[in-house]
């Protein structure tokens, strides 16, 4: 039979070494983890998974609850998660929170049912924090993901104020004065950073905040359509668009082509999101970017940090994304 310290020895690394590889104890650099999963194939090691977890309370598996079937930037974030937690040797069990308060209170239920060791949740607009109440009273470790909320929680999200802002500056700065925003879901803190990132813009750049200018897209695209249209029938419309996610970036393009509008020729438009047909658009979409890839990575981290030391400081990180000028803006 094979044992872990032949797996040590073919890797040429500590049997302590393989063993945090294996069980995502402890940080390992991306080659010795690679020269252990080789190792691992190469003579058939299987790790006694169930006994491990039952010595150590654990089940080797995070739940995540994420509404991402219909958000194609949680879909990448999700398949990010995935990807570390293939890394640590962690099981992934993901249910769809569809960005309903009752539902999110029942995956997060379901997940706590199933004993997986921590949940990495991006939390709904829910008033009353139901979820976020539960997962608190239960003394679950868990990581809230791009949404912040509350101190209780580690959490890692992006920067949204200044990013806005300078997406909003930069319009200005092709002097336009009057730049309409579609906004997000209110009651997520994502909607409302980028609000006020919008609104410090205006005031930076010497501009009136005009409340017909801010309409809600809720965050979907058909919404967004709408809110567009709203705008364009405004007497006196924008004559600059920023829409606060990629889903409403694309409602809001399909409100300008039905209506006839040029763009940027007759309405300059960026985004909130890249993805990946964005720069592929006809005109191609400046936008910000978020590190998707490194916001799921971290989320992972996070929270096995969280369960290996349940009574650390709670951390809040904030990423930064990048600010991707195109020329749907105006820029050539």
């Amino acid at each position: 039979m094979v044992r872990m310290e032949d797996v040590a020895r073919l890797a040429r690394v500590s049997t302590s070494t393989v063993s945090h590889v294996l069980n995502g104890t402890r940080k390992v650099s991306p080659l010795t983890v690679e020269a252990v999963q080789q190792a691992v194939q190469a003579l058939g090691y299987i790790p006694n998974t169930l006994a491990r977890s039952l010595a150590r309370s654990r089940t080797n598996t995070i739940g995540v609850a994420i509404s991402a079937l219909s958000n194609h930037y949680f879909s990448e974030t999700v398949h990010a998660i995935e990807t570390e937690c293939a890394r640590y040797g962690i099981m992934m069990l993901f249910v769809d929170t569809h960005d309903d308060p009752e539902q999110e209170l029942r995956v997060v239920t379901a997940l706590h049912h199933r004993r997986v060791d921590g949940i990495l949740l991006a939390p709904s607009s829910d008033p009353q924090r139901a979820a976020l109440a539960y997962l608190q009273a239960n003394a679950i470790p868990t990581v809230l993901v791009d949404r912040l909320a509350t101190q209780g929680f580690d959490q890692v999200g992006v920067e949204n104020r200044q990013s806005t802002h300078a997406l909003v500056s930069h319009l200005i700065g092709h002097g336009h004065r009057r730049i309409g925003m579609i906004a997000g879901h209110r009651g997520l803190s994502t909607t409302e950073e980028r609000i006020e990132g919008y609104r410090q813009a205006l005031a930076d750049g010497g501009l009136r905040f005009d409340d017909a200018l801010l309409v809600n897209g809720e965050s979907n695209s058909e919404s967004a359509r709408l809110a567009a249209r709203q705008l364009l029938s405004l007497d006196e419309p924008p004559s600059a668009i920023m829409a606060a996610n990629n889903l409403m970036t694309i409602g809001a393009m399909h409100a300008l082509r039905d209506a006839g509008v040029g763009v940027p020729e007759q309405m300059a438009l960026v985004g909130f999101d890249d993805f990946d047909w964005a720069d592929f658009f006809v005109p191609r979409l400046s936008v910000i970017a978020q590190p998707v890839h490194e916001l799921g990575a971290r989320a992972v981290q996070l929270l096995l940090q969280r369960i290996d030391h349940p009574d650390g400081m709670r951390l809040c990180e904030r990423l930064s994304p990048t600010l991707r000028i195109r020329n749907s803006c105006g820029c050539p």
